[in-house]
Parts: C-alpha cells; structure tokens; sequence
C-alpha cells in the first residue's frame, strides 16, 4: 500500500486491466515454525472446539476432503503455481467464539492464520504462501441486521454484497449502500479495501460510510470503536486489514436514493468516435454531476462491417433521479455522446444493481447465490490515472490491446471525484493506493 503525498493531483480516474486466462483476505501471523504438521494442527484444532462444545463434523476442511478444492477457488492461478504452501486446512466457524480456537492453535504451533470471507477471490493470496498456514474462511458468519429508522445496518463479514442488497431490497426501495456492483463478493475484504461503488462520486467508498465494528485481536478478546481506539479503527477501513486483527462485523451508515433511478449502457467502437469520446470523457468525468457516474469498459473485437479489429467502448452509467433530468444534462455536459431517450431505462435502485451484475433478467433471489454463474481466470490490475491520456496515448494501449486474442483483454475506466475530494470525503485520512 503506497500512501499518496498531499502534494499530488489526481485527475479522479481509476483504471483496471484485467486479463483472461483459458475477498476478505487478512494475515495474522505468529511466526511458523519448520516442525509444524498438519496433523498436529489438526488435533489442536480439534481438541480446543470439542473443550468449547463445538462440533468440528463441519467445521475443518483438510486436503483429504472432497470439499477442500471448491473452498480455495481463485480467479488468478497465479499465486497457487508460485508459492509451495497450500492450506493445511479450512476452518468455517459458525460463531464468534469458535475462532478463538484457531487463534490458540496458531499462536501454540506457530502457523499463520489467513483470513477469507468467503466471497470470490481474486488474486488468491489466501490460498498459497511460502510458510505454513491455514485458512479461517468466515462465509457463515452473515447475518445482517438493518436499523431502517436509523439508516444503519450491521454487516457480518461473511456476507455477500449481493445478501447485503437482496436484504435492503426487502426494507425499503429507496435505503441502499455504496459499495460494488459484483454480488458474490465477500462483504470483510470489500469494506476494509476501501471499495468502489456506482454511487461513489456522490457517496464515497465503502470505508468512508462505516461507523463502528467488531474485531478479534490476538488475545481472543471482541473490540468495539471505541474499545479498539481510532487508529485501528482507521487502519481496517482501507488498509486490506492486514496483521491489524480478525473484523468480524462492520456497521455502516445507509444511503438514501430515490425511488426511481436511470441507467443505460451505450457502446461505440472506434469506427464511431470512440476514441475521441473516452478522450472527451477525461475531461468531464470528475467535474460531471455527482448524481451521474459513467464507468468505460473496454475490449477489442471484430468489426462486422470490415472484419477488423477495432475497439468496442460501453458507456456504462447509473443517474441517481429519472430519464428527464438526465438527458438535458447529458446533452449539456457530454453531448458528445449522442444520449437519447430510447437508451435509457428507469427502475429502481435495486434493479439497477441486477443490471450492473449483468442480472437484470433474473429474479431479485439471485442476489442470495455465493458463487459466480460463470467462473473465468484472470489477472486484474488497477491504477490511477494522473493526467488525461492523449489521443495518440490511447491509441497506442488499442495496439497493445489488439495484439491479444479478441475479448481477452478488457480495460476499465472509472471515475472519482475531483482532486481532493477523491478520497476521504467524510474523513479527513491519507489516501491510498492497492
């Protein structure tokens, strides 16, 4: 993590490049010792949740179970092929206090504990490493619990974006949060990552909108805010979590949006001026109203009028109010696009959240799955974009784009606020960088 001196100017761009191949993510480490077997872990574990009452029939996963394989699913295989270490075992508390087992064991035998929430992960990290290790995998730890008078709500770590939604959904149409559009994430590495959100130009990342949490640290004991002090209550809210102890449950502040919001999604290639929109887009898309947020997602594919390669760009927004307030404004602030009626649909927040999701023909139930539909491997890689690329910029990265296999590669723009108020809108903390 690399903090970001006062000093620099950020244009309030984010880039992501994510390549195709054919989630909380927290280390607490004791310092592993070369002695250590599974085996001997094993029995520890075993024995500290039989002293607590706690049955371990489905609780532990080793290698030798036929369970263990679908727990450590990555999209990037990367680190799995890298690092010598795989887990020794998983463990899925169901309560609080079963943890403090784990963090016993790990102390006494020297292992280090690695944290997942159960949502999709990326990159892998909790599932290889260079010394011993074991995986405390939180998925059923999630009940949510929404104060709707209070317009707050209390989020185990265990849950997904998409359960934390579905349950919004079924107290009110206008409360939501601010957080990504991909349901199947877990809610421990989303929040304390920071995190992104349709709405963030507007209402900030995930972390500006916690307000209190519930975290282990290494002696077993539960911490609240102000047990815990605003340091660490800083530090797990953007930093990764990592070393900084075990958050077992954030609560946040609601938003409120209204009851009818917009969305389109218009494509151009670069046949059709796309490449002079994203340029224009540079210019206007921190300064645009924070009620609009257009995310850019980029792919090279084939030309059906000319069979060659070009580049397909999909203005992808959300307006937080209706079609009519959107399209003099689009026509003020980007006309350059060509906005029109027709490409807009109104609906409600919730519905828009199927529609980013790519969703939008299902039933709201499908929030509640846990697993991608569809599961692809890839590499992702993000940035911030300082200064606006030049044409001639932007068309060196569509050479470098069509040089791979058609629709292997897609970059992503996304758009923050401007300058100083990219990060930290509600509190005044550094920003960073992952």
């Amino acid at each position: 993590m690399a903090y970001l001196p006062s000093n620099i100017t950020l244009l309030g761009i984010f880039l992501v490049l994510i390549l195709f191949f054919t989630n909380q993510i927290i280390i607490l480490g004791f310092g592993a010792s070369n002695s250590t077997d599974s085996a001997g872990f094993l029995e520890c574990l075993t024995v500290e949740l039989q002293s607590s009452n706690s049955a371990t029939g489905h609780l532990i996963y080793t290698p030798n179970n036929s369970s263990y394989s679908t727990l450590i699913q990555v999209e990037n295989q990367r680190p799995a092929a890298t690092f010598p270490e795989k887990p020794l075992l998983i463990f899925t508390p169901f309560y609080e206090h079963e943890i403090r087992s784990a963090i016993h064991c790990s102390k006494k035998l020297g292992v280090e504990i690695r944290l997942r929430s159960g949502g999709h992960d990326y990159e892998g990290l909790s599932s290889a490493s260079q010394v011993p290790f074991f995986v405390v995998d939180l998925r059923n730890l999630r009940t949510v619990t929404i104060a709707a008078d209070e317009k707050t709500a209390w989020v185990q770590v265990g849950a997904t974006l998409g359960q934390l939604y579905h349950t919004l959904a079924q107290k009110s149409r206008t409360l939501a949060f601010t957080a990504g559009v991909c349901p199947t994430v877990g809610v421990g590495g989303h929040f304390s990552g920071g995190r992104y959100s349709m709405m963030s130009r507007k209402h900030a990342l995930a972390a500006d909108n916690i307000v209190d949490a519930r975290v282990m640290n290494a002696d077993g004991r539960i911490l609240n805010r102000r047990s815990m002090g605003e340091d660490l209550f800083w530090a797990i809210r953007g930093g990764g979590g990592t070393s900084f102890g075990i958050v077992l449950a954030f609560k946040v502040n609601l938003i409120t949006v209204p009851e009818t919001v917009t969305v389109f999604n218009v494509t151009r290639t670069t046949e059709q001026n796309a490449t002079q929109l994203l340029h224009r887009w540079q210019y206007i898309a921190d300064k645009i109203d924070d009620n609009l947020s257009t995310r850019i997602f980029l792919k090279s594919v084939t030309s059906p009028t000319t069979g060659k390669r070009v580049i397909s760009a999909s203005f992808t927004t959300l307006y937080l109010g209706g079609v009519e307030d959107l399209l003099p404004l689009m026509k003020e602030q980007f006309p350059e696009l060509g906005l029109v009626e027709k490409d807009c649909t109104e609906m409600s927040w919730i519905e828009s959240v199927l529609f980013f999701a790519r969703l939008h023909n299902k039933p709201l139930d499908v929030l509640l799955d846990t697993t991608p539909p569809t599961r692809q491997f890839y590499k992702g890689k993000s940035d911030f974009v300082q200064e606006p690329i030049p044409v001639d910029g932007l068309q060196g990265i569509w050479r470098f784009m069509h040089e791979e296999d058609e629709l292997n590669m897609e970059l992503q723009f996304s758009p923050y606020r401007q300058n100083e108020q990219l990060f930290g809108i509600r509190n005044p903390v550094p920003a960073s960088i992952r």
